[in-house]
C-alpha cells in the first residue's frame, strides 16, 4: 500500500508540475537548461564517485561488458550529456506551432496548434545519460517527466536529476522542484503501479532489452511507445565499394555494440562474397568479434579468422532474430537484393537497416521497400540517434506505426489541440 501510495504521489506532483511549465517562455527553459548543461559540468566529480557506486553494483549483478560499458560514465561521457543539453537550448521551439488553420462556411475559424503530452514516464536499463537527455527533451516541450532507471544506476540518476533541479532554480526560483523525478525504489512492483495512474501519467517510453519493453508494454495501462529490440542489418550488395563496406560494417558492429542501433546482421551478396568476407573477418577479428555464420560464409570466415581470439561457428536459426548488444555477428550469404530484403523483412526488427552499393537504382528499391523506421544508403545503422539526426538529444527510438517512428526528439513529444474562434455561431 505505501508504495501505491508513493507512486501517486509522483504522478500528481508531475501532472501539477506540467500545468506550472505551461507558463514557462521559451526564454526562461532554454536558460535552465544551459543553467542545467553548467551543473552538470560542475558536479563531474561527485558524478563520477556516484557511478562509481553503481559500477560496484553492476559487477555484483553480473553485468556483461557491453551493459557495464552502459552504465559506465567517465569525464568525456559528462561533457557529452552537458553538450546535449546545450543542443536543446539551441533547438527551435516547437509549443505553439500552428500545425493547421481553416475556416468553415459559418466564418468559425480553425486552428491546429502543438501542445506538451503532459507526464512522460521513461523506464530504461544501466545508461545514465538517458536521464539528462530525457529530462531535457521533456522540459523543453514542456512535460513533466518521471524516470525510472535499473537498480544498477540509482546513486547516477538520482544525481543527475538533483543536479539539473539544482541549476535551474538557482538561475529561475519558479521553475517547477518536480518536473523532473526520479523513482526513489528499486521495486520491480513500482512500475505497474506507477503506469496503472492513467488520471495523472500521459505516456511511458521504455529504454532497454526486449524483456524489459515487453514486461512494461504488458502491465502499462497508459499508451507506451517503444521498440522491442534492434536486430540491424547491413548488406554489402555486389556493387558495393568494397572498403567503404569494410568501415561501414566495422563501425555499425563495434564502434559500441551495445547499442540498440549496432548491427547484429550483415548480408553479403554472393558475387562479392569470395572477396569480401575474408578481409571482414580479418578486420572485424581485431576486436575478437565472435562470428554466427550460415554454411555459405563460415569456410571462409574461419580461415580468416586463423590465430584469432575470434571464433566462429554455424548460425543457429534464433541466432537471426536475437539482439547480441555484444561483440557477436551474423553473417549470411544472399543471391541479391531481393534475397536481402526478403531476409531483413522476415528476421528483422523494423529498426535499421543499411545497404552499401554504387549501383543507385538498386540502392533506391532497398530505401523504398525496406520496412524499418530508418534505413541508410552507404553509412552505417549507428546514425538513427536523436543526436546524430540533429534533434539535441534523444528521448528514445520508435519501431512503432502509429505516432512517432525512429529517433525521438523534439516533435515527437508533442501532442496538439483544436482552437475555436467564433462570433457566436451556433450549430443548427
Amino acid at each position: 500500500m505505501a508504495l501505491m501510495e508513493d507512486m501517486v504521489e509522483l504522478g500528481r506532483r508531475a501532472k501539477a508540475a506540467s500545468r506550472e511549465l505551461a507558463r514557462l517562455s521559451a526564454d526562461e527553459k532554454n536558460h535552465c537548461l544551459r543553467a542545467m548543461a553548467d551543473g552538470l559540468v560542475a558536479a563531474a566529480p561527485a558524478l563520477l564517485q556516484a557511478n562509481a557506486l553503481d559500477l560496484e553494483v553492476g559487477r555484483s549483478l553480473g553485468l556483461t561488458g557491453a551493459m557495464m560499458d552502459r552504465l559506465a560514465l567517465n569525464p568525456e561521457r559528462i561533457t557529452a550529456m552537458a553538450q546535449g543539453l546545450r543542443e536543446v537550448a539551441a533547438l527551435p521551439d516547437v509549443l505553439g506551432r500552428v500545425l493547421d488553420t481553416r475556416e468553415r462556411p459559418n466564418g468559425l475559424r480553425l486552428r491546429k496548434i502543438s501542445t506538451p503530452i503532459g507526464v512522460v514516464v521513461i523506464i530504461y536499463e544501466s545508461r545514465p545519460n538517458v536521464t539528462a537527455d530525457a529530462a531535457s527533451l521533456c522540459f523543453k516541450t514542456g512535460n513533466a517527466t518521471i524516470l525510472r532507471g535499473g537498480k544498477e544506476a540509482l546513486n547516477s540518476n538520482r544525481l543527475i536529476a538533483e543536479t539539473l533541479i539544482t541549476a535551474a532554480r538557482a538561475v529561475l526560483p519558479h521553475f517547477p522542484a518536480h518536473a523532473i523525478q526520479v523513482v526513489p525504489t528499486a521495486d520491480r512492483e513500482a512500475i505497474p503501479a506507477l503506469l496503472s495512474l492513467t488520471q495523472y501519467v500521459d505516456l511511458c517510453m521504455p529504454r532497454g532489452g526486449e524483456g524489459l519493453i515487453r514486461a512494461v508494454t504488458e502491465c502499462s495501462k497508459v499508451p507506451v511507445i517503444k521498440h522491442y529490440k534492434g536486430v540491424c542489418h547491413v548488406y554489402v550488395h555486389a556493387a558495393a565499394d568494397l572498403a567503404m563496406a569494410e568501415e561501414i560494417v566495422f563501425n555499425a558492429k563495434c564502434q559500441r555494440p551495445s547499442t540498440c542501433n549496432a548491427a547484429e546482421t550483415v548480408l553479403i551478396d554472393r558475387r562479392v562474397a569470395p572477396a569480401f568476407l575474408p578481409r571482414m573477418a580479418a578486420r572485424l577479428a581485431t576486436k575478437s568479434v565472435e562470428f554466427h555464420a550460415d554454411a555459405a560464409s563460415l569456410p571462409s570466415i574461419s580461415e580468416a579468422i586463423g590465430g584469432s581470439s575470434s571464433v566462429a561457428r554455424l548460425a543457429q536459426p534464433q541466432d537471426w532474430e536475437t539482439e547480441y548488444n555484444n561483440y557477436i555477428l551474423n553473417v549470411a550469404v544472399v543471391d541479391g537484393v531481393e534475397a536481402a530484403i526478403h531476409h531483413i523483412h522476415s528476421h528483422g526488427s523494423g529498426h535499421s537497416e543499411a545497404i552499401v552499393t554504387a549501383d543507385r537504382p538498386v540502392a533506391e528499391r532497398f530505401l523504398a521497400e525496406v520496412d524499418s523506421a530508418a534505413v541508410y544508403w552507404n553509412a552505417s545503422t549507428r546514425f538513427t540517434d536523436g543526436g546524430e539526426y540533429g534533434m539535441g538529444a534523444e528521448i528514445g527510438i520508435s519501431t512503432d506505426k502509429i505516432g512517432a517512428r525512429g529517433p525521438m526528439g523534439l516533435d515527437e513529444l508533442c501532442s496538439y489541440k483544436w482552437q475555436g474562434f467564433g462570433s457566436g455561431q451556433v450549430r443548427a
